[in-house]
C-alpha cells in the first residue's frame, strides 16, 4: 500500500528592485523560502546567474538534498546491519551543465566518510551505503546519476 506525504513551501521573490523585470541586469534573484514552523532560508540565483553568493541557491540546495537522504538513508541501514555509525560527514558535488537558455545535472558525486565504532563490521558498513541508495526518496527521484564513493573508517579504541 502506498501512502502519499506532502511538503508545503512557499518562496518570495524579493529582488524587485524598483522597476521589476524590465532588464535582465535590473532584478535581483533574492528570495525568501518558508517553511511552517522552520527558519527561513535567504535564498538566491547562482553567482554565474547573477544571484548572491552569500544566499543558498536551488542547485546546492538539490546536492544538499541528496547528501542529507542519503545520510539520514544510512544511518538507519547501518543501525538495522549492526553498525555503530560514531559520525558521518559527506563532501558531496554536484555537475550541472547549461545550454542556450537550459541546462540539467549530470551527477551528484556523493564521497561521506563515516567512522565507525572498533567493533563494527567494516563491510557491513561498506554494504548500508548500496542500501541506503536504493532507500533513498531524493536519488529515487532524479534522472540522474547519484554515485555513492563512501569512505569507511574504524574509531580507534
Amino acid at each position: 500500500m502506498s501512502v502519499q506525504h506532502h511538503y508545503r513551501v512557499d518562496v518570495e521573490w524579493t529582488g524587485n528592485r524598483g522597476s521589476g523585470t524590465d532588464s535582465y541586469r535590473n532584478y535581483g534573484r533574492d528570495h525568501v523560502i518558508r517553511i511552517d514552523g522552520k527558519p527561513e532560508l535567504a535564498g538566491s540565483a547562482d553567482p554565474t546567474f547573477h544571484g548572491d553568493a552569500t544566499r543558498h541557491n536551488p542547485e546546492d540546495m538539490l546536492v544538499t538534498a541528496l547528501s542529507a537522504c542519503h545520510m539520514l538513508s544510512y544511518l538507519h541501514m547501518a543501525t538495522v546491519a549492526g553498525v555503530v555509525v560514531i559520525a558521518y560527514c559527506d563532501a558531496a558535488e554536484g555537475t550541472m551543465v547549461t545550454a542556450g537558455n537550459g541546462g540539467h545535472f549530470t551527477e551528484v558525486v556523493l564521497c561521506p566518510t563515516v567512522t565507525i565504532s572498533a567493533g563494527s563490521d567494516p563491510l557491513k558498513a561498506q554494504a548500508a551505503h548500496d542500501d541506503a541508495h536504493h532507500a533513498c526518496f531524493i536519488a529515487n527521484s532524479v534522472n540522474f546519476p547519484v554515485r555513492c564513493e563512501p569512505r569507511i573508517v574504524i574509531a580507534s579504541v
